[in-house]
């Protein structure tokens, strides 16, 4: 059974930074790609920022400038910096990971505030 396991969610004040951390608890070589999701209340999901594993990222247009998804293979672990956060960033944030199977972490809330 693959776990993601989200952290660095919070509070912040628009312009603030924060990073998520995902950690998997398999390599995370053995998934074709890893990335970030988000939901807004109300909204649907979307793909923010996605690493595949050959290390090629692709990010949403609106994030684009201001998110950096990175990994660190030896602690099988993906990473979301983000900078320059609006309130509009504000959502529940999902590690996904592509395989064989699809796997989600549990979410993490980021809120920003104005």
């Amino acid at each position: 059974q693959v776990q993601l396991v989200e952290s660095g969610g919070g509070l912040v004040q628009a312009g603030g930074s924060l990073r998520l951390s995902c950690a998997t608890s398999r390599s995370i070589f053995s998934f074709s790609a890893m990335g970030w999701f988000r939901q807004a209340p109300g909204k649907q999901r979307e793909s923010v920022a996605t690493i595949t594993s050959g290390g090629s990222t692709n990010y949403a247009d609106s994030v684009k400038g201001r998110f950096t998804i990175s990994r660190d293979n030896a602690k099988n672990t993906v990473y979301l910096q983000m900078n320059s956060l609006k309130p509009e960033d504000t959502a529940v944030y999902y590690c996904h990971a592509e395989g064989i199977n699809d796997y989600w972490g549990q979410g993490t809330q980021v809120t920003v505030s104005s």
